[in-house]
């Protein structure tokens, strides 16, 4: 197997910590669509910004070979600013509001500015029993900016409509363990940078098209303009999916581990991945000595869903890398998955004509 020099090309974690910084809130996708336009504008003959924000890129000739990736996060927008100074947030996405409370998040105004908050919690001290056992609800949760009144905020540039999100700056917990916000989906993105970067000086007999996705996270809404407009002959989805190797989950709910490489999706709530791919992914990996899993059926959707349906139907998978925490600040990952998967989409590029 041809050996990919991370280390003398590109730091992955470098680049990771560049993408999982950015803010990209479902539909404020703009500032991580720049940093990644700047990442693969050597690698690619064109791109284009669609109606929607994609990033759509393409190199070559021929029947087009699709790579999606999503770039948004999920966040929040602000849905009221009480008269005392204090916001109301509304989710774009989904969220577990049981990691909510007391956190510091990051509000982008309309002038592109950012803004720091904290969601605010009543101390427990003046707590009864069984408020401290509740499960706080978004709708309920308050933001303190440090504004005394509604024209406070307003001056520091806060309106409704403002997109936010918990923010916690990329870090490695040791050496090949990293840990930072939006893993789902930026380290699909970093799998797809790569896999273009990887074969950039091969003439790859087909159209590789790679889109940059907005609003996963918000209904699956751009790959499916995307996909129509591409009409991919064949497509592949880049994941990061639910690590759940931990204490308390057994295994048989587990839909996927780190350290076990990629996972090859074979059913979600959007797609029932056709055992002809799923077969070539498995070839491709056990013939390159890659080490793989499969993410259990049948938990979440991604972007394969509509993209598999568009223009009478397109084969469609999905290749994950193993996150865990996914949707919260702090989703972690091990980079030997992270290479691991950049390996099979590069192997799954250079075979795909065999499924054409």
């Amino acid at each position: 197997m041809r050996r990919l020099k991370f280390e003398e090309d590109m730091n992955i974690v470098e680049g990771l910590a560049k993408l999982s910084d950015a803010f990209g809130v479902a539909g404020f996708e703009d500032e991580v669509r720049d940093v990644i336009k700047e990442m693969v504008e050597p690698y690619v003959d064109g791109y284009e910004i669609d109606p929607l924000g994609n990033l759509i890129c393409w190199r070559g000739s021929g029947d087009p070979v699709m790579l999606d990736a999503h770039m948004d996060e999920v966040g929040f927008m602000v849905r009221w600013i009480e008269k005392d100074g204090f916001l109301r947030l509304t989710a774009l996405g989904s969220w577990d509001e049981r990691i909510l409370l007391g956190h510091r998040v990051v509000i982008r105004t309309r002038r592109g500015e950012k803004r720091l908050g904290v969601i605010g919690t009543t101390p427990p001290h003046i707590l009864s029993e069984s408020e401290r056992q509740k499960v706080v609800p978004l709708e309920e949760l308050f933001v303190d900016i440090g504004a005394k009144t509604r024209e406070e905020a307003l001056s520091l540039g806060v309106h409704i409509g403002d997109p936010a999100t918990i923010h916690y700056p990329f870090a490695q917990i040791r050496d090949g363990y990293v840990t930072g916000k939006a893993f789902d989906d930026r380290a699909g993105c970093l799998v797809a940078i790569e896999a273009l970067r990887l074969t950039a000086e091969e003439r790859l007999p087909y159209k590789l098209v790679v889109n940059f996705a907005v609003c996963e996270e918000g209904g699956l809404r751009g790959a499916r303009a995307a996909a129509y407009r591409v009409a991919p002959k064949l497509a592949l989805a880049l994941e990061g999916t639910i690590g759940a190797d931990i204490p308390g989950v057994p295994e048989a709910k587990q839909p996927v581990r780190l350290g076990q490489g990629p996972a090859i999706t074979l059913a979600d709530r959007s797609i029932t991945v056709n055992p002809r791919l799923v077969r070539f992914l498995e070839k491709v990996a056990e013939e390159e000595g890659i080490p793989y899993q499969y993410k259990l059926p049948a938990y979440g959707s991604t972007d394969a869903g509509p993209i598999h349906l568009e223009r009478g139907g397109t084969l469609a998978g999905v290749v994950s890398v193993p996150c865990r925490y996914i949707h919260s600040p702090v989703s972690t990952l091990l980079l030997s998955d992270l290479e691991a998967t950049i390996k099979l989409v590069v192997g799954f590029l250079r075979r795909a004509p065999e499924l054409l």
